[in-house]
């Protein structure tokens, strides 16, 4: 049997080989990228041989092309252009597809959202299977990123239920697998490795190590980090062949994580360097924020402070992008939903308005009371509408609500903590009253997890919440920064008062009654910081804050350690930790 090249070079002499290396090219264009970029070359001459309709079809592999290598700027215009062409349907929803991952890329979402659902509305007319299981991939691939995995999941499954001929159920599965990995579903793991070896087997090695970098993360949160590195390194030439920016820093960053876990910083160092180098610029995305937190970590390691400081930095700004763009997602959709279901509903309301109208022009003497029943109906369904119309409003407002919450402790998540402390210190900053932050860490709490269970480390998160609440005041912002570790800002405090403040928070919850099994214990370790020596600004409190803690960690944790005017003052409590 031919490889895709030989096959396409084979066919060259022949009268129709511009179309035939077309349709070659389109079908290896992500299991063999470097062919399909060469036949793209290949066919530049040949173009004026091509029809309209198959000179558009290599205008739309181009745009596609300049997508994959991440020039997002040029390929959304270039999509356009397909898209406004009026010679073939089916390209053109095949280039609105493809238009709406470079929108989502661009956190342009509620864009993106919006031409899902009409690109959704004309899948009963597209009778190309190959441009329908591209449309029903986009439309999975965008509902994966706003949370939605079980609508997610049923595009997942028409995919299967409609492959074209020739197509394996990779790509089906690979967003069956994303969808149930994302949500924790059971039998998740298998999903994934069912997936990668049908992906391997057809040689879409770039779904495939998609998949090999989600279960390498996975592995890192369990510790296994030995396992994840082998994972990573086996399949990484391969990730660098494909040519794949966003994927190859997806590894990078595992791999760093990973080195890191292990204490070799050199390795760490190098490949989350490599992870930013690869990043798409101006983009937040997980790996970088992963790569800037294992690079500050490095530098803090090695004592280089000044470093270490400018990475927290970029590791915060990438990390709050980050969850920004998560919310932002999930909101876009939520958003467009209630929009399109709105707008239905009040074209609904203004037809029944109509047919009103249209009664009431029409009555006859002999039936007004049938008339005068039929729009009473009428007005009751339109009622209904209108108390529909209002409760989607109000399930907006709570959605919008629920976005700034902390799903597990109830308390302000990371960027809504981040955007109430800003808005705090902003109108202490007009009155140049003082304000104080607080970081605070569990202490070993992986030991916790480790050993009793991530239930139990979850109920013991939400313990500490309990036990924290009473303690701080409305106008005091309570978050959790993510994992275990928690931030308060406290206006109108000085810094005495912010560290008796902390200090209560540590007794609190040292004071927590035991757990089930009795077995438990856990301390915290708190750092403050203050608008005194440190401004009004909350990125530069954060990062004092932080390394006020790192200085409790590292002098013995289940302490208290404020640092401002150059001078630390810790305080520290003797004996065991107490029982939780």
């Amino acid at each position: 049997m031919l490889c895709p090249l030989a096959a396409a070079d084979a066919e060259a002499g022949a009268a129709d080989a511009p179309p035939a290396l077309l349709e070659v090219a389109d079908s290896i264009k992500t299991s063999d990228h470097g062919t399909f970029a060469k036949l793209l070359l290949q066919m530049e001459p040949e173009a004026s041989k091509l029809s309209p309709q198959q000179q558009w079809h290599l205008r739309y592999l181009k745009a596609w092309d300049v997508a994959y290598y991440g020039d997002y700027e040029r390929a959304g215009p270039l999509l356009d252009e397909v898209i406004a062409q009026d010679v073939d349907a089916t390209l053109r929803f095949r280039a609105t597809a493809t238009s709406i991952n470079i929108l989502g890329i661009g956190h342009r979402y509620e864009e993106a959202f919006t031409r899902l659902d009409k690109l959704t509305s004309q899948l009963p007319q597209i009778t190309d299977k190959r441009a329908r299981l591209q449309g029903l991939g986009e439309a999975a691939q965008l509902l994966v990123a706003a949370g939605q995995y079980d609508l997610a999941a049923q595009y997942a499954d028409e995919m299967l239920k409609n492959l074209p001929p020739g197509e394996g159920p990779c790509k089906g599965l690979f967003f069956k697998a994303e969808s149930a990995y994302r949500s924790e579903k059971p039998n998740a793991r298998e999903q994934l490795d069912q997936a990668i070896d049908r992906c391997v087997s057809v040689g879409e090695t770039v779904y495939a190590n998609t998949l090999r970098a989600e279960l390498a993360v996975a592995d890192l949160e369990r510790g296994e980090a030995t396992q994840a590195i082998a994972v990573l390194t086996r399949n990484y030439a391969d990730v660098q062949h494909d040519g794949y920016q966003t994927l190859i820093a997806q590894f990078d960053a595992a791999l760093a994580k990973a080195h890191l876990s292990l204490g070799n910083l050199a390795e760490a160092r190098k490949h989350a360097l490599a992870a930013v180098q690869n990043s798409i610029k101006g983009e937040y995305t997980a790996p970088l924020g992963m790569a800037y937190q294992v690079l500050y970590r490095v530098a803090r390691k090695q004592g280089d402070l000044a470093a270490a400081l400018a990475y927290l930095e970029q590791y915060m700004a990438a990390d709050k992008g980050y969850l920004d763009d998560v919310s932002a997602k999930a909101l876009a959709y939520q958003v467009v939903k209630q929009q399109v279901l709105s707008g239905r509903l009040q074209l609904d309301t203004l037809n029944k308005q109509n047919q009103i109208l249209q009664l009431q022009q029409a009555l006859d003497r002999k039936a007004v009371e049938a008339s005068r029943l039929y729009i009473v109906l009428l007005l009751m369904a339109l009622g209904f509408i209108t108390l529909w119309i209002y409760r989607l409003k109000r399930s907006q407002l709570r959605f919008m609500w629920l976005s700034r919450l902390d799903s597990l402790t109830g308390i302000c998540n990371r960027k809504h903590f981040i955007e109430e402390a800003e808005t705090a210190l902003q109108a202490a900053a007009k009155t140049r009253q003082p304000a104080a932050l607080v970081i605070l860490d569990l202490d070993h709490f992986k030991s916790i997890n480790d050993t009793f269970g991530h239930a139990v480390g979850d109920h013991t998160l939400k313990h500490i919440v309990e036990a924290c609440r009473p303690l701080l005041s409305a106008r005091e912002v309570f978050g959790r920064l993510g994992g275990e570790e928690f931030a308060v800002l406290l206006p109108d405090c000085t810094p005495e008062q912010a560290l008796a403040r902390a200090e209560q928070l540590r007794a609190a919850i040292g004071a927590l009654s035991p757990l089930e099994s009795g077995e438990l214990s856990v301390s915290a370790s708190l750092g403050v910081a203050d608008t005194h020596s440190a401004g009004y600004d909350v990125s530069e409190l954060l990062v004092r804050a932080d390394h006020a803690l790192y200085r409790a960690k590292s002098e013995g944790r289940n302490r208290v350690v404020a640092t401002w005017m150059g001078a630390a003052v810790t305080r520290v409590v003797a004996g065991a930790s107490a029982s939780v």
